[in-house]
C-alpha cells in the first residue's frame, strides 16, 4: 500500500452521466460526462497508459462553465481491451474519437477537443475526417507529437551520445513488456524523472504513478508498438480547426521540438503555450494553465459562436475573459 497521501484534487470527480459507446470495430469505450448539462462541450482524450482519472484536476477547473466529456482510450481505464494487436492502431484511435463525438455532440453542434500525448495523436489521426471536423470548433494538442517519437526522446542522459544507440535503448524502454508492479519509492523516482518536471510535488507524482501503474502490461506494450512507428503528419496537415499547442519545457517524452513542428504544419495555428519546468504530464502538473488554454480556445471559437448552446455570462465572467492573442509563442508564468 502506498504511503504517499493523494491530494483531493487528483481524486476522480463523480460524473453526471456515464455512457458505453461502441467504436467502428465493436470495441466498447467508457465515456464520462461532467459539468453543466446544456453548456458548451469540451472533449478530453488522455494519453498512453492513462485514463479519465488523469484529467481530474482539469475537469474540476472546467466543470463550472462547460459540459466536459472524457473517455478511456481502448484498453485503458474502464474501456474494453482489444482482443488482438490488430485492434491497436492510429486508425482505431481516430474511429474511437469519431464514435465518442457522434454520441456526445449532437449533429449541428461542435465541441473543443483537447488531447494529451496519445490523445493529441488521436486528434491528429482524425484530421480530415468529415464526421470529426463537423463536430470540432477548435483543438488543443498537449504534450504530444506527430512522428519520430523514439528519435526525439530525451529520457536517456546526454552521456549516451551515439544516435543509433540512443534510438535502440529508447525503443527498448518504450516497448518493454516488464510489469510495473505496485507503486514504490523506486518507481515514483523513475516515473518522475521520465515523465514529470523536477519540481513536481509528491502528490502529483503519486497521482501519476497510480494512474500509469493501473494500465495493463499488454495494453501498454501494444500501444508502445504503435507509438514506435507513429506517423500522423498527414492528419495534422488536414486538421482544419483552429488549433493551439501546449508543451512543457522539461518534457522528455515529447520535447518542445515536436510542438514547434506542429505549429509550422497546422492550417490554423492559434499559438504555442510553453510551461516552464513542466514535464510530459502537463495537465496533472499545471492543470490551471492547461484548463485556461482550453477555456481561451473555447471562449474564442465556441462560446458565443456557432455550433453549441451558449450559457449567458455574468459581468464578472465577461471581464475575466482572456483577450485574443496572436498565433505565436507564449510562456506561462512559472
Amino acid at each position: 500500500m502506498s504511503a504517499v497521501h493523494l491530494p483531493a484534487e487528483y481524486e476522480p470527480p463523480v460524473p453526471v452521466d456515464e455512457l458505453s459507446v461502441r467504436s467502428a470495430d465493436g470495441i466498447r469505450l467508457h465515456v464520462e460526462v461532467h459539468g453543466q448539462p446544456g453548456a458548451p462541450t469540451v472533449v478530453l482524450a488522455h494519453g498512453w497508459t492513462c485514463s479519465t482519472t488523469f484529467w481530474a484536476p482539469v475537469i474540476r477547473e472546467l466543470s463550472d462553465r462547460y459540459r466536459v466529456v472524457a473517455y478511456d482510450q481502448r484498453g485503458h481505464g474502464h474501456s474494453e481491451i482489444p482482443p488482438s494487436r490488430a485492434r491497436y492502431s492510429t486508425r482505431a484511435l481516430a474511429e474511437d474519437l469519431s464514435a465518442v463525438l457522434a454520441r456526445t455532440v449532437p449533429a449541428g453542434e461542435r465541441a473543443v477537443l483537447a488531447g494529451h500525448s496519445m490523445g493529441g495523436m488521436t486528434i491528429m489521426a482524425a484530421g480530415g475526417r468529415p464526421e470529426v471536423a463537423d463536430r470540432t470548433a477548435a483543438a488543443i494538442l498537449i504534450s504530444t507529437g506527430p512522428a519520430d517519437l523514439v528519435a526525439e526522446l530525451t529520457v536517456l542522459p546526454p552521456g549516451v551520445r551515439s544516435p543509433g544507440l540512443r534510438r535502440f535503448l529508447h525503443r527498448q524502454l518504450l516497448r518493454s513488456r516488464l510489469p510495473l508492479g505496485p507503486v514504490s519509492p523506486v518507481s515514483r523516482v523513475a516515473l518522475k524523472y521520465a515523465t514529470m518536471g523536477p519540481g513536481s510535488p509528491a502528490g502529483q507524482v503519486e497521482a501519476t504513478a497510480r494512474i500509469v501503474h493501473a494500465c495493463p502490461t499488454a495494453v501498454r506494450a501494444n500501444w508502445a508498438a504503435v507509438l514506435d512507428r507513429l506517423d500522423v503528419r498527414a492528419g495534422l496537415a488536414r486538421l482544419a480547426a483552429p488549433t493551439a499547442v501546449v508543451v512543457g519545457t522539461a518534457d522528455r517524452l515529447t520535447p518542445p521540438v515536436h510542438a514547434h513542428r506542429m505549429v509550422a504544419e497546422l492550417a490554423d495555428p492559434q499559438g504555442m503555450l510553453l510551461l516552464p519546468g513542466v514535464g510530459h504530464m502537463s495537465p496533472l502538473e499545471r492543470p490551471a494553465e492547461v484548463a485556461a488554454e482550453i477555456h481561451r480556445m473555447a471562449a474564442t471559437h465556441l462560446v458565443g459562436g456557432a455550433g453549441s448552446a451558449d450559457r449567458p455570462e455574468s459581468a464578472d465572467e465577461a471581464a475575466n475573459e482572456p483577450a485574443d492573442e496572436p498565433a505565436d509563442e507564449r510562456t506561462a508564468v512559472a
